[in-house]
């Protein structure tokens, strides 16, 4: 008796080690793809489907109904949310994150075999547009998912480093996308890569969901679903959606106030900084670009370290500080454009993207989840999560404009705005309820 119990113990522990490295390791890898397709799309969009899916509207309009039917893609993704958040809370993590990732890689691989407008006329547009709210639907029950598997399977004390890697699939999934398009773009003459080259990164989505799917085949289901919902259904909720917002209405809106600072950090330095830089400053398009990618990169690297820091010395703790690097460096940013130093600029690029929004994302995981009961916490803090980024996501680099032209292309309004949402994001944070889970 005293031999077996200590085996048994170690073992258990083994498993669910095992179990947490499995969870984290397929909540990064279907990340990883859904955000290498999503973000393909964009890239692409800007340089290809004016011509092969709107050449009859002229360039101007072209580009905006190209960049028109990327949104659709954002619209899509709170539907995602509440369609796999309540199968998810019902049926089981596992389920949804491998239909999720074949559903994305799936429509992104069509996108590359999609015929153009010269072939097919309207329909080509009209299937385009389908196949990205397709894509914004999958990525929109992706998040969900992939942070309740690396959060429920983590150990007690480590759940912001074991779920961390749901953001760090972002930043590779945005260098794999901007990377591998450059890598073509120069291997082949314009007019290949025009013609057929800007296909291939799309076909090798099939590669990435192949590897996802052998990754999160060997997941099991989160243990703390099976337990407090069980595998019968005899805890299941009809609509875990309605319950989570009847049990927990103000969470959802500390999550899109939480989100402010991560979104307006990071799509008003990769978006709306090209766009006011080249247009308004008349700098090279190349090196905000370049700007996109040493940020895409350095993510995969700050984000687990922040969420480690964040594991032994607090998560609100982490966020507010991320948060406030946010508020003092949205003005100190906008000087080093207007000085068009380049030295200064990419430091503060680098403090709002990779101190601000870096710290701030690496505790959202466990933070958001633990809003939420077990029963609908895919729904809650799916839901959230997607409707904070169509909010404060989809429309920042719009707002950010309309704010520059109505100022009669002054910054200073952007850089008002920029550290406003940062400081409301501090003000809540500063406000939740003290506890273990969020200290």
């Amino acid at each position: 008796m005293s031999t077996t119990h200590p085996q048994a113990a170690v073992a258990t522990h083994r498993n669910a080690r095992s179990q947490a490295r499995k969870a984290a390791l397929g909540s990064f890898i279907g990340a990883v793809v859904d955000w290498y397709d999503f973000l393909l799309y964009g890239i692409v969009a800007a340089l290809v489907f004016n011509a092969e899916f709107f050449p009859n509207v002229g360039p101007a309009m072209g580009t905006l109904a190209a960049f028109a039917t990327f949104g659709v893609g954002f619209l899509f993704r709170p539907l995602g949310g509440f369609v796999f958040g309540h199968y998810g809370d019902r049926l089981g993590r596992k389920r949804m994150l491998v239909l999720t990732v074949m559903m994305m890689g799936l429509s992104t691989a069509a996108i590359g075999l999609l015929p153009a407008f010269s072939t097919i006329g309207w329909l080509a547009p009209v299937l385009l547009v389908t196949l990205r709210a397709i894509q914004g639907f999958a990525v929109g029950g992706e998040w969900g998912g992939a942070a309740l598997m690396a959060v429920e399977s983590a150990p007690a004390k480590k759940k912001a480093f074991y779920s961390s890697g749901v953001q760090v699939g972002y930043g590779v999934g945005l260098v794999l996308s901007t990377g591998l398009v450059a890598l073509i773009s120069r291997s082949m003459d314009n007019a290949a890569f025009l013609s057929w080259g800007w296909r291939l990164p799309f076909l090798f989505s099939v590669v990435l969901v192949l590897i996802a799917l052998w990754i999160r085949s060997s997941m099991e289901e989160s243990q703390e679903f099976v337990e407090k919902v069980g595998q019968h259904g005899e805890r299941r909720v009809r609509l875990p959606i309605v319950e989570a917002l009847l049990r927990h209405p103000k969470a959802f809106l500390l999550i899109i106030a939480l989100r402010l600072a991560e979104l307006f950090t990071m799509y008003i330095v990769t978006a709306f900084a090209l766009s006011y830089s080249t247009s308004n400053l008349h700098m090279p398009r190349e090196f905000f670009l370049t700007i996109g990618f040493v940020v895409g990169a350095l993510s995969c690297v700050t984000i687990p370290c922040f969420a480690w820091l964040a594991d032994r010395f607090g998560r609100r703790r982490i966020y507010m500080i991320g948060a406030l690097v946010g508020v003092f460096s949205a003005v100190p940013f906008f000087l080093a454009l207007e000085a068009r130093s380049t030295v200064w600029i990419v430091v503060f690029a680098v403090l709002l993207a990779n101190i601000a929004h870096d710290m701030v994302v690496s505790v959202q995981q466990p933070m958001f989840t633990d809003l939420f009961g077990t029963e609908y916490r895919y729904s809650g803090a799916g839901v959230g999560y997607q409707v904070a980024s169509v909010v404060g996501g989809g429309f920042t680099p719009f707002i950010a404009v309309a704010l520059v032209s109505f100022a009669g292309g002054s910054w200073h309004p952007v850089a008002a705005y920029l550290a406003l949402g940062c400081l409301i994001s501090v003000l809540v944070a500063a406000r939740m309820k003290t506890g273990r889970k969020i200290d």
